[in-house]
């Protein structure tokens, strides 16, 4: 994960909480109910929606073309990870 500054986590922290509090205004659906892809309530399908930009313009600035930059960027970042560990 990137070094994330104050703003990166004031910035989740609040995805992370309008996230619940969509899920508590379904109350008392479950999460299976909540997260099926056919019913998935609006509000909810955004917050995550909001969260992903978030997160997605902390690791490269922007949004992700696809699933396959994506991909590629983690692995990129899972390969200097694990290099640094293998130093002495």
């Amino acid at each position: 994960v990137p070094k994330l500054t104050t703003k990166n986590k004031e910035d989740l922290t609040r995805c992370a909480e309008d996230i619940l509090l969509a899920r508590e205004r379904h109350f008392p659906a479950t999460i299976a109910d909540l997260y099926d892809p056919e019913k998935m309530p609006e509000d909810l399908r955004h917050a995550h929606e909001r969260n992903d930009e978030v997160l997605e313009r902390i690791y490269i600035g922007r949004r992700f073309k696809n699933d396959t930059e994506r991909l590629e960027k983690l692995f990129e970042l899972y390969t200097e990870m694990t290099a640094k560990k293998d130093r002495p």
